[in-house]
């Protein structure tokens, strides 16, 4: 027997009999009695009555009678006639039931309640009306063309500005310039946006000559068509009103409400940042809310019930959601969210649908699933695996790319194919040895000497071609003559009878033809991996030299990693996969992802490792060469890999490069900080002006407090239900928690899996779930102020008009006082001051003017070269200025020149500082500075320029030919003369450029601390070439 939950128990009808029923029990104490009174409550009229007496804003519909049609049960569940009946039938005298002629209180129960059964019976939703967006009023187009209007204005308002590189244009604008000239490159994200960006670019007359290698690099000299390019992603930042306002209609929301959401997109100053620049965040959302829109027209058209299914309307929204998440998971793989949040979903509606017996055989169950396959499964991979074809067809060239990616896959580029080469590795054979772990680089030496350690010639991994490869494979003895003496010479093995192949196990030494020296070992700490167990690699000797013992290598070949039987017992061109165990140490030849410093022009570490990984101690031979090997010899290639080969081969290293993106950033966030908008990104800053990426906070804490609203309600409701409440048999209620936890799934699909990631993360990776939160907002918005009833306005739409303006206007308000961020526009340092809530908002407001008036009389000043490092002078009394080199700025300032000479302003300050720091960039306070006054020699390193200002605070640019000798004699220091080649004494002869002092990386290191504040694109873009990784 069930034991009852507290009183909100009741049974799945939705009446009170339970705890009537368990209370007739108690007192009269006959537990049969009890249970006839819970099972059918109407042989007791009196406590039937009872059960009818709770306040209820309705009149209780009459009890429904046994009808003539009904079955007859027992005596529990069919009592004496007489007693079933109301109080006005009693009296007369009963009718045997099959003869019985129901009277009204006892007919059948109307078409409302029988439509009611009729629907428990079906998975159609109750409460789901049909909300086709094709189907609106015309009103309702008319609303959706204006806010379409409204955010073309407002995204493309001064869409040219700035006219230079902002944030991560570098990569983006960058990738541009590589599909139109066909040159390989490797990125994180998939192809579709950037081939698109691309494309309206080369519409647009790009010749793809511009590299945007820099932020702030000017577009206009070399004429760049960047507001094409801009346009791409503003025309996805436009789609995103209408969408929004499409998806509110489609989930039942008032037109009012639905344009109250459109507006919030629009006025969201974060949105508007990313769609004005040549970024992926923008189509990325405008992608994941077409996907949103079409699978909640499909849902709606589902939840009509078997009626619905599989009509055009039904099947047309099935495959635009199929192709949305295609396109998005094309863009970046943030789609990989979209698309567990639209399955997650559909598995409920799969589970739905079993459940109804009536109207979904198993034949039509699996017909809906494959319904689903087909588009939600097979549509997304075809169209993502045709956007890399498309991908692979654009990329034809090499690139700096192309070094993360295999031989097998550099061979299929125009160039970097390779001639069939000798199979079999002899004796003499000249080789190239190629790393297979760390993105295939060669065995490499050059005639450069490893400045620490044994400062023998350098041994390293070089990522591409060169003549610096090549080895001959030696024995570790020379070959015997006829005469049976040694045949000496590096060519001895040229002249044997026959070439003898080396086999597993064999003893070699590897001499390096370029500069006769041979691969060596011994127990030397390596320059930069100085573990004790690692050993230095280096090459030793001189031409004639016979070598030492420290030479030899053993090959072990690793047959499981191997191809082919013969591969497996002797070395195979390509084939053969193996290790070269050093026989004096033991160790192995190892790599790994680490840089050499300058001194070895930044190429990749070799090393010899005892207990190294096994993937980092593998190696093959891809070039070979043997003048007793003929033209009949067999040879081999690499094997074509196709289509699908390349595809896989490149989501690994996307899916591993993106891993890898580990490293702090300047502006990068983590998780838990965005809901609340703890910070922003700074994109940009110059002439005074900047761009910060900052989102509305009106609409983001409000997005943030419905989620929180909707999880404590979810709470309550479980726990209610968890003790019987019957709360969920309201359609409201029932609407209200499915509809909005719809999108708050969505929301936490879209952030959650933030949280497992170790990688470089920034503010506008929640964007996506930004979107779902604004539509979890409008539709608790719609219920609370239009569907729940009580509130006044479920037969007027007065409130909700109200409501929808005011926090509408609420939001524009806000926006309109960040707008300067977004648009890189003109501000005053006490505006932004005062809309600076936080401190974490971390723009500074000294970068703007006093007054907008500054801005048209004062010359443009560049924020983004303002903040430079200082660094101690030669004599420490003695001030030191930076050289403004800025030719652009030069060309501003000069035609911004009056044509007639201006007062000269009255100097009342100059600003100077000087900093020292020590050999590792570290600043050093008075006190240290003090201490080491005498002891050692202090060196100028680097110059910054000492800001002159005037009575009004403002700065004063430094005339043609310098200060007058007043103000320099006051503490303005003069250029240095042994700076960038100013003193023409200092410049070699012959027009050699000055050379930077030896110590300039500490100078480097020096400036770091100055470089953090400015604007830096994100590493998540930045182009992955072989130099870099390598």
């Amino acid at each position: 027997m069930r034991r009852p939950r507290g009183h909100c128990g009741r049974d799945a009808s939705g009446d009170r009999s339970w705890s009537r029923a368990n209370t007739g029990e108690r007192r009269n104490g006959n537990p049969t009695l009890g249970k006839l009174v819970r099972e059918d409550p109407r042989l007791f009229p009196s406590r039937l009555s009872l059960n009818h007496s709770f306040p209820s804003t309705t009149p209780a519909p009459p009890q429904r009678r046994q009808g003539p049609t009904d079955r007859p049960t027992d005596l529990r569940t069919q009592p004496p006639r007489d007693m079933a009946r109301p109080s006005s039938s009693r009296g007369k005298s009963p009718q045997p039931p099959p003869a019985q002629k129901p009277s009204p209180a006892t007919s059948p129960a109307p078409p409302k309640s029988k439509a009611k059964a009729k629907k428990n019976t079906s998975y159609k939703s109750d409460g789901v009306a049909d909300n086709d967006v094709f189907l609106l009023p015309g009103s309702d187009y008319v609303v959706a063309l204006g806010v379409t209007v409204l955010a073309a204005l407002v995204r493309i308002f001064r869409i040219y500005q700035p006219s230079s590189v902002v944030f991560d244009e570098v990569h983006f604008g960058g990738f541009a310039s590589k599909y139109i000239k066909g040159k390989f490159f490797m990125d994180v994200h998939p192809p579709l946006a950037k081939m698109l960006i691309a494309l309206t670019g080369w519409l647009a007359g790009f010749d793809g000559n511009f590299d945007f290698k820099d932020i702030g690099k000017d577009y206009l000299e070399p004429g760049v068509p960047y507001v094409a390019m801009r346009m791409f992603p503003a025309l996805c930042g436009i789609a995103l009103a209408p969408f929004m306002f499409l998806t509110l209609k489609a989930v039942g929301c008032r037109t009012m409400t639905s344009a109250m959401g459109a507006g919030l997109i629009v006025f969201e100053n974060g949105l508007l940042t990313q769609a004005r620049l040549i970024l992926l965040d923008s189509p990325l959302v405008a992608a994941t809310a077409f996907t949103a829109l079409a699978f909640s027209c499909f849902t709606n058209q589902h939840e009509l019930g078997p009626a619905k299914a599989f009509q055009p309307a039904w099947w047309f929204w099935l495959v635009m959601t199929g192709l949305g998440l295609g396109i998005t998971a094309s863009i970046k793989w943030v789609g990989l969210f979209t698309i567990a949040w639209v399955g997650a979903l559909t598995l409920v509606q799969l589970w739905v649908l079993l459940g109804d017996n009536k109207n979904v055989t198993l034949r039509i169950w699996a017909k809906h699933f494959m319904a689903r396959v087909f588009c939600l499964i097979v549509i997304p991979i075809t169209f993502y695996m045709a956007m890399f074809a498309i991908h692979f067809v654009c990329l034809v060239n090499p690139g700096d790319g192309d070094g993360f990616m295999s031989s097998e896959f550099q061979a299929t580029l125009n160039s970097k194919g390779m001639k069939d080469v000798a199979a079999d590795v002899v004796l003499g054979s000249r080789v190239s040895i190629r790393h297979v772990n760390t993105q295939g680089g060669y065995l490499h030496s050059h005639p450069l000497m490893y400045p620490t350690g044994s400062k023998q010639q350098q041994i390293t991994l070089y990522p591409h071609k060169d003549d610096n490869n090549v080895w001959l494979l030696e024995n570790q003895t020379q070959p015997l003559g006829i005469d049976g003496q040694p045949i000496n010479g590096t060519d001895a093995w040229d002249k044997l009878p026959a070439p003898e192949y080396i086999k597993d196990g064999a003893v070699l030494r590897l001499y390096h033809q370029p500069t006769h020296r041979r691969l060596h070992s011994h127990d030397v700490r390596p320059p930069i991996t100085e573990a004790d167990w690692q050993n230095e690699v280096s090459a030793y000797g001189f031409e004639g030299f016979e070598g030492d013992a420290n030479d030899y290598f053993r090959v072990e070949i690793v047959k499981k990693k191997s191809d082919g039987a013969i591969a497996k017992e002797r070395l195979r061109t390509i084939e053969t996969k193996f290790r070269l165990v050093h026989v004096m140490t033991g160790c192995v030849l190892f790599s790994h992802k680490v840089k050499l410093p300058d001194w070895a022009s930044e190429q990749q570490e070799v090393t010899c490792a005892r207990g190294g990984s096994m993937p980092n101690s593998l190696w093959y031979i891809e070039y070979n060469e043997h003048p007793l090997l003929g033209e009949d010899t067999e040879k081999v290639n690499y094997r074509n890999p196709g289509f699908f080969g390349k595809f896989w081969e490149l989501q690994q290293v996307m899916w591993r490069t993106n891993a890898g993106l580990t490293e702090s950033h300047a502006w990068d966030s983590r998780p838990e900080s965005w809901p609340i908008l703890r910070r922003g990104i700074n994109f940009w800053g110059k002439h005074n002006t900047q761009i910060y990426l900052i989102g509305n906070p009106i609409i983001w804490w409000a997005t943030s407090l419905t989620i929180v609203v909707w999880v404590l309600f979810k709470g309550i409701a479980v726990l209610r239900w968890q003790r019987s409440c019957n709360d969920y048999s309201s359609t409201t209620f029932k609407r209200f928690d499915y509809e909005i936890g719809t999108y708050v799934l969505g929301w936490a699909l879209h952030y959650f899996p933030f949280y497992l990631m170790q990688r470089q993360l920034f503010l506008h990776h929640y964007f996506p779930a930004l979107y779902f939160a604004v539509i979890a907002l409008c539709q608790m918005f719609d219920y609370l102020t239009a569907r729940i009833p009580g509130v006044g306005s479920r037969d007027s739409a007065v409130v909700n008009k109200i409501a929808a303006v005011s926090f509408l206007a609420v939001s524009i308000a806000a926006f309109t006082l960040y707008a300067p961020l977004a648009y890189g526009n003109h501000w005053t340092k006490g505006e932004c001051s005062r809309v600076k809530l936080f401190n974490t908002w971390d723009w500074d407001c000294n970068n703007f003017l006093d007054t907008y008036e500054a801005y048209s009389s004062q010359h443009v000043v560049d924020v983004s070269s303002s903040v430079t490092g200082a660094v101690p002078t030669a004599d420490v009394s003695g001030n030191v200025g930076e050289l403004d080199k800025d030719a652009a700025q030069d060309k501003a300032n000069e035609e911004a020149k009056p044509s007639s000479p201006p007062p000269e302003p009255k100097v009342v300050s100059k600003e100077e500082r000087i900093e020292y720091r020590d050999q590792d960039g570290n600043i050093l306070n008075e006190e240290q500075v003090k201490e080491l006054e005498g002891k050692v020699e202090f060196k100028t390193k680097y110059e910054t320029r000492t800001r002159v200002v005037d009575d009004m605070g403002k700065e004063i640019p430094m005339p043609e030919g310098g200060w007058p000798a007043d103000i320099a004699g006051a503490g303005v220091a003069p250029p240095h003369p042994d700076v960038e080649g100013v003193d023409k004494e200092t410049v070699k002869a012959g027009g050699d450029a000055a050379k930077p002092p030896q110590d300039a990386a500490a100078s480097r290191d020096g400036e770091k601390e100055s470089e953090w504040s400015k604007a830096k694109p994100a590493s998540e873009g930045q182009e992955a070439t072989g130099r870099d990784e390598l």
